[in-house]
């Protein structure tokens, strides 16, 4: 069984080769990332190559390889960036939701997912994580989002960010996740009829420890 993420201090970081320190090398690596998000939503991971983000962006290939060491890492940098926006959408979301209990908490904790599945470019390709981790290492995707979701909201919830609320919201977001992309194949915008149901399963399960 995969360990249960205890601190968000525990999170995977993407690996740079080379971390931007001036705003014009910041502003290529986001344009390379950019054009990351654009080429999977045109060839999917599979197709998706170094050579052509380096086009698509207009740098150089030695730019890419500055920061990266193959597409994976330019994948898992991609997949990290996308959480961070989801996280502060999230954040956002529940500032705006008056009064927050957790049941609306978790109408913004989806609808933000669902939002980005269908505005954010790539997302629909690498939301969290590569599609395939690497060999022998557990894919940590919704680790990493259920123990962020935990720091976010616990506190919120008046709720101890404890073993078993991390254990909870790592199940939570497991099943959302699998309900969820059985909704995106059904239909590309997500249908609505398993996002509502998707909704209701997540609730009935985190009443037992929220209520």
């Amino acid at each position: 069984m995969d360990p249960v993420p205890t601190s968000s201090d525990q999170q995977s970081r993407p690996t740079l080769r080379c971390m931007p320190v001036q705003q014009r090398s910041a502003e290529r690596l986001a344009r390379i990332l950019d054009a990351c998000a654009e080429v999977l939503d045109e060839v999917g991971y599979e197709e998706l190559t170094t050579r052509v983000v380096a086009l698509r962006a207009g740098v150089p290939i030695g730019s890419v390889y500055r920061f990266f060491s193959n597409k994976r890492a330019l994948a898992d940098a991609l997949a990290h960036r996308n959480l961070e926006v989801y996280v502060a959408r999230v954040n956002e979301g529940l500032g705006a939701a008056d009064p927050l209990d957790w049941r609306r908490a978790l109408d913004v904790v989806i609808d933000v997912y669902i939002e980005m599945r269908r505005d954010v470019a790539g997302f629909s390709h690498i939301d969290f994580g590569v599609p395939v981790p690497a060999a022998g290492i557990p894919d940590p995707a919704n680790h990493l989002v259920a123990d962020r979701l935990c720091d976010l909201l616990a506190g919120r919830l008046g709720q101890e960010p404890d073993a078993e609320l991390r254990r909870t919201f790592l199940v939570a977001v497991e099943a959302a996740d699998a309900l969820l992309q059985l909704a995106f194949r059904t239909d590309p915008s997500g249908d609505r009829a398993i996002i509502a149901e998707t909704k209701e399963l997540v609730r009935a399960y985190l009443a037992r420890l929220l209520d």
